[in-house]
């Protein structure tokens, strides 16, 4: 299966939908590592087998094996991160932000593939995951790193679309 197959089991009300995950597919803004990195990260992150597989298979000849491992690290690190730091954000008690988090995450240093790249898989994530904390933090690092904002927001746009593909799916699951 592929992006394509995808675009065609979406329903007739995501039609908007189906064009726009076309229309990033071929997205020149972003290198292919950078784009299908963010494609297959965000996939990973709406949790939904229906729109995984598909992109995993979509970006099997696209990404190196390195590029397949951190775009699934950038969507469970992200998984863990979101959660702890949008609490720390979201709770009245702002002494939390202050406490070291004691959490592990490593892989941010080390990701195995271009830092930059990972870090914008990190910002698409964080932005599927509603973590403000996080996007801030990604986005200053990526944009001091040289990325453009047309770039952050190609990865944006990648990451609200995957999320509505999963949108629709599910609920076309639900109401089966």
């Amino acid at each position: 299966m592929s992006i394509d197959a995808l675009r065609e089991h979406l329903p007739d009300y995501a039609k908007d939908i189906r064009l726009n995950l076309g229309s990033l597919a071929g997205e020149t803004v972003l290198n292919d590592q950078q784009k299908w990195g963010t494609f297959l990260s965000c996939a990973i992150a709406t949790h939904n087998p229906a729109i995984i597989k598909p992109i995993a298979d979509e970006v099997a000849g696209k990404l190196s094996p390195e590029g397949i491992q951190a775009a699934k690290a950038a969507a469970t690190i992200m998984g863990m991160n979101n959660v702890y730091y949008r609490f720390t954000h979201m709770v009245s008690d702002k002494n939390y932000a202050t406490m070291p988090a004691k959490l592990r995450m490593q892989v941010i240093a080390n990701p195995g593939v271009d830092k930059l790249d990972f870090e914008l898989w990190c910002l698409a994530v964080s932005a599927i995951n509603g973590c403000g904390m996080c996007v801030d933090s990604h986005e200053g690092v990526v944009r001091k790193g040289g990325m453009t904002s047309e770039m952050v927001q190609t990865a944006v746009r990648i990451a609200a679309v995957v999320r509505a593909a999963s949108v629709a799916l599910d609920s076309e699951a639900a109401l089966a």
